[in-house]
């Protein structure tokens, strides 16, 4: 029996993805083992969108190779898509599957022996026609649920649609067949995600809100996130339709990238800040302790101090609860390279510093307004004396551990913020006798 080892760089939709090769090895009899082990076979599942994710894989390639050099490297995924022959040219590199062939690894080979000569496999990434079922699992209480991959727009700085082809997703009745099995596998918690989310069904006569709402009512499933959503696919009946809903969590993660029109226009985004600030508002009046993260890019091509103050001063102005903020780098074959003028690289950082702090001040303003609160907590594993888990406002919390609140949702009431950015949470009386309850009922059952 060989045994493998899997390592993921990028998003949690490549995470799912690796998953799901994973799986397929576990079926067919392999061993599966953490990658920091000895392994026979490395399958590195990699990410394109920042120049250190590809410098990153290289990295990962020589650490297998150090632990095993006779072992079967395979290098799949984004990176792979975009730059097979320098993925290639990586000694002791033994496989390089695009977009197209990434989850065949076990149909292209048998014993995974160490070739004299790397293999590419690489084709136009909209050949990628196929979808491929993925799911992947958070802390045994939450599970990532793939629903749409590839991408259709054209943003100026991205090579996704390069890297992964056009949107495309799975009929509504095959991803609820998928949330039926994960919640038969016990999780409470499922998160919607995709390349493009928001554009489920396009081509076909399925949409998003379709989705959703068959997915609000699937037996025994308790949340419902949304990953990210962009903000022009945001509709408001989603929004209002989600305000309604006892599962959908009153948490979303819209992209923004910028709050400047024009960087908005050079960005080739599908929106202005008008339509952002609508949907955030109609969020905040329909779900006042509603969570809202964004995406920003800082630096990228054409961003003049006065247009990032822009920006600066429209997101500081929305009552936003955190930001994600990336650091613009050059991507080959995209339009940005185009756009002058260039910003430098000491500027792009002290942007991004700028907007993280403001992330930091919005983040412990959102998370210290609910203190004195009692909201439901789904807790994850315990980790040594303390457990966390997360409000349905995405409120990081902390309790003393105990194994039993693993994978319970149970109603607490958050005190002090930490340092370390989580509330200090109590059980409520309610929740103590509730599970105590329950704890009794099931001893009498066993």
């Amino acid at each position: 029996m060989k045994s493998v080892a899997l390592e993921t760089l990028g998003c949690k939709l490549n995470y799912s993805e690796t998953l799901t090769i994973q799986r397929d090895f576990e079926q067919a009899g392999y061993q599966i083992t953490d990658f920091k082990n000895r392994a026979d076979i490395y399958v590195i599942n990699t990410c394109s969108v920042t120049q250190s994710a590809n410098s990153t894989c290289r990295s990962k390639v020589r650490r297998a190779l150090r632990r095993n050099p006779n072992a079967f490297v395979a290098v799949v995924g984004c990176y792979a898509q975009l730059k097979p022959k320098e993925i290639a040219s990586i000694e002791g590199v033994d496989v390089v599957l695009g977009a197209k062939d990434k989850f065949k690894l076990l149909q292209l080979f048998d014993d995974f022996e160490k070739l004299p000569e790397p293999i590419i496999k690489n084709t136009d990434a909209n050949e990628a026609v196929e979808f491929h079922n993925a799911f992947s699992a958070d802390d045994r209480t939450r599970a990532f649920l793939k629903v749409q991959d590839g991408c259709s727009y054209n943003c100026s700085f991205c090579t996704i649609p390069l890297a992964r082809g056009k949107s495309r997703s799975p009929k509504i009745a095959s991803v609820v067949q998928n949330a039926e099995q994960l919640v038969a596998q016990g999780f409470k918690e499922i998160v919607v995600t995709g390349v493009n989310a928001g554009d489920f069904g396009r081509g076909t006569d399925e949409d998003f809100f379709m989705l959703i709402k068959k997915l609000d009512n699937v037996s025994g499933l308790k949340r419902i996130r949304f990953s990210s959503v962009e903000p022009n696919l945001m509709h408001e009946d989603i929004i209002r339709f989600s305000a309604d809903s006892d599962k959908i969590q009153p948490h979303f993660h819209m992209p923004l990238q910028s709050g400047s029109d024009k960087m908005l226009g050079l960005m080739r985004r599908r929106y202005q800040s008008g339509l952002y600030r609508e949907r955030v508002e109609l969020i905040k009046k329909l779900m006042p302790d509603a969570a809202i993260g964004v995406d920003v890019i800082t630096g990228h091509p054409g961003e003049t101090d006065k247009l990032f103050q822009e920006s600066f001063d429209f997101i500081e102005s929305l009552p936003l609860s955190y930001l994600h903020v990336f650091t613009y780098s050059e991507r080959p074959d995209t339009r940005a390279l185009t756009i002058e003028p260039n910003v430098q690289d000491s500027i792009r950082k002290e942007r991004t510093h700028k907007l993280r702090r403001l992330s930091k001040k919005k983040r412990f303003e959102f998370d210290t307004s609910f203190r004195r609160q009692v909201r439901p907590v789904l807790f994850e594993e315990p980790k040594e004396d303390i457990m966390y888990g997360w409000t349905d406002n995405y409120v990081r919390v902390a309790i003393p551990s105990n194994p039993q609140y693993e994978n319970k949702i149970l109603s607490v009431e958050l005190g002090a913020r930490t340092k370390d950015d989580y509330m200090i949470g109590t059980l409520t009386e309610q929740a103590k006798e509730e599970e105590r309850v329950i704890t009794e009922l099931v001893s009498e059952i066993y």
